[in-house]
């Protein structure tokens, strides 16, 4: 009688704890990327100029909200900076919005984007050996782009934004008994001459794993591309890629 009533205790007490985790979680979270960027823009599909980019430590931060409310799709919101700056010798003319460059042309540039991501999925599986989630992600793309041209100071300037649709996913991989965590998540969608990804693969720590909050340590390399037709004016054949450390806090 006494074991009867003291693991119904233990079977209580465990089901109030689990429920406690699953009501609602908020999980906040950055990194700092040291990418490298490389790749061609310009104002049409055949007309396009290489430029070589400087390598750049880009910050990167969300917020994701999740619950236990069937049929409703847990939130992330996502705000990832690209900028950089580069040059190129152009070896025939190019055009960009409306100024034509000669060939030999040396030609600097200032590429500013960033962009948010607002994801809305769901947890297919979610344990400490096993999560995974799919959803679909609205990519609210930002971006400025100016070329000027070394000697004669002749520049141009574009403006960008639109929203991309792609397709989430993530999953992260217990190691029972280490701390240790391998995750892996990824937007991605490609159609006609479009092709966009960004994904990220990586292991996480935990530091601190408590009732109140729990703290994960980061490392993992991240890589972003933008090959657009046509978005807004702009052209694109652009890969951003390196390594990544940041932080999750789970409350």
């Amino acid at each position: 009688m006494k074991k009867a009533i003291l693991a119904a205790s233990l079977t209580t007490l465990l089901c109030a704890n689990a429920q406690a985790d699953t009501l609602l979680g908020l999980y906040i979270g950055g990194q700092i990327w040291a990418n490298e960027a490389e790749g061609s823009f310009g104002e049409g599909e055949l007309d396009q100029a290489v430029f070589n980019f400087d390598d750049e430590n880009q910050g990167s931060f969300f917020v994701a909200l999740e619950h236990p409310i069937p049929l409703i799709p847990n939130i992330k919101i996502a705000s990832t900076t690209l900028d950089t700056v580069g040059g190129a010798t152009i070896t025939g003319s190019f055009t960009f919005e409306g100024e034509t460059y000669n060939a030999n042309s040396e030609l600097d540039t200032t590429f500013d984007a960033s962009y948010i991501d607002y994801t809305f999925y769901y947890e297919v599986l979610d344990n400490d050996l096993l999560t995974l989630d799919f959803g679909i992600t609205a990519r609210d793309l930002d971006s400025q782009i100016k070329v000027v041209e070394q000697a004669s100071a002749q520049s141009s300037e574009l403006s960008v934004s639109g929203i991309v649709p792609l397709f989430y996913v993530n999953t992260i991989v217990g190691l029972p008994f280490t701390g240790f965590n391998i995750f892996a998540e990824a937007n991605f969608l490609s159609y006609d001459d479009n092709t966009v990804y960004d994904y990220q693969v990586g292991v996480s720590y935990e530091l601190l794993d408590n009732i109140a909050v729990d703290l994960d340590l980061t490392l993992g390399y991240r890589s972003v591309k933008l090959e657009l037709n046509d978005l807004d004016d702009l052209y694109s054949d652009l890969t951003f890629e390196g390594v990544f450390a940041g932080a999750i806090v789970h409350f």
